[in-house]
């Protein structure tokens, strides 16, 4: 048997997101910058997509940008804004558990002379609204905060944060990163008081290389990609069409009897924690409830390291990550484990499970059997 459970770092392509992509690969492949039918064809398709996903945000066509992914989404709108408005002040904020998408835009700005403030958060992964308000001045452009962590499935309290934002630096620009809760829960951006939201495709059962980025009508910012002027000049290049196709499709797909499939989520998440901390050693890091995001389970084994237990879990077809599965194959501390204060000895013995709304009770039994088998057995040589 196959268990996928690490959703969190890439999804299966959907059937209708990958006909569509090969229609417009074999059929209507024109580029939507010429002028003959085949380029409108072409056209017609960005359009759609953006029409599709604007539906779901409950925004305007024209806010959506698209871009390679959620890396790029993110740095986009973090260093394009600050440049468009340094002159407004030189201080970001954002916090001490940001995807490295976020945290190394930040870095280079620091080395640039730019002032950011990374937020703490608390035994949960949540940054409390004292710390933020204290961040606060009225030299701040940007508020930089994502919306479900990637690694514990912390959901961080983006309407009350802006809120307080829009009270305390009401010039300050504010972008969430909603990799992981886009096609999870509703998003409205205009009524949470998001400026910039960014989004990945292969995260929604959509292709890889292919996100977006919300951008409010009206938010001050400038392109990082500069050409042809595709997309109003704000991200060049000619459009990846059957990506942004299968994006939409992917994005429409997703919010198709949403309750129903958050609501299977979730009791899938309490049925494996319910099980696998049964197991002795075995613990689960942040919230665990409905407050927390209904796909990522992040479980801490006592003298087992992770990257043993990935692979014993890899050879009985079970799949997971060991954190972030983008800086999974480097040898770094998770800083989302450190900032939330995990205990040392359990830093490099946490993997993470994630699900999808077509993960199975199977899937998950089979998961927690193949645990019960390994762990102890793989304790026998780290303990003395």
């Amino acid at each position: 048997m196959e268990a996928y459970l690490d959703n969190s770092a890439t999804t299966k392509c959907s059937e209708r997101a990958k006909e569509l992509m090969v229609r417009v690969l074999m059929e209507d492949y024109g580029n939507p910058s010429s002028l003959h039918n085949l380029g409108a064809k072409a056209e017609d398709y960005v359009k759609e997509a953006k029409k599709k996903i604007a539906k779901t945000l409950k925004v305007e066509e024209k806010e959506i940008i698209f871009t390679s992914g959620g890396t790029e989404s993110n740095n986009l709108a973090i260093l394009g804004s600050v440049e468009a408005n340094k002159r407004a002040g030189n201080h970001i904020i954002t916090t001490a558990i940001e995807h490295a998408s976020v945290e190394q835009p930040m870095k280079h700005l620091e080395e640039a002379g730019y002032r950011v403030t990374y937020l703490p958060v608390d035994e949960t992964g949540v940054i409390c609204m004292e710390s933020l308000e204290a961040a606060l001045d009225e030299e701040t452009i940007l508020v930089s905060i994502m919306h479900v962590n990637n690694e514990i499935g912390a959901i961080m309290p983006i309407e009350e944060a802006a809120r307080l934002i829009r009270t305390k630096a009401p010039k300050a620009l504010i972008h969430v990163d909603a990799i992981q809760s886009y096609g999870k829960m509703t998003i409205h951006p205009k009524k949470l008081g998001i400026d910039m939201l960014s989004v990945s495709g292969h995260k929604i059962h959509g292709p890889k290389g292919i996100g977006f980025l919300y951008i409010k009508d009206k938010t001050k910012i400038k392109p990082i990609v500069f050409g042809g002027g595709q997309q109003k000049g704000m991200r060049s290049g000619t459009e990846n069409v059957p990506a942004i196709a299968g994006l939409g499709e992917a994005a429409m797909e997703m919010y198709e009897n949403l309750i129903d499939k958050t609501e299977h989520m979730y009791a899938l998440k309490e049925y494996f924690i319910a099980e696998v901390t049964q197991i002795e050693g075995v613990t689960v890091n942040g919230r665990t409830g409905r407050d927390s995001a209904p796909h990522i389970v992040s479980v801490s084994v006592e003298d087992v390291r992770s990257e043993v237990l990935l692979h014993s879990l890899e050879e009985k077809g079970v799949y997971v990550s060991a954190g972030s599965a983008c800086s999974s194959n480097k040898p770094a501390i998770s800083r989302t484990l450190t900032a939330i204060g995990l205990k040392k000895n359990l830093l490099d013995s946490t993997v993470r499970f994630s699900f999808c709304g077509a993960t199975t009770r199977e899937e998950i039994d089979y998961a927690i059997t193949c645990m019960k088998e390994i762990i102890p057995f793989r304790r026998k040589f780290t303990r003395k």
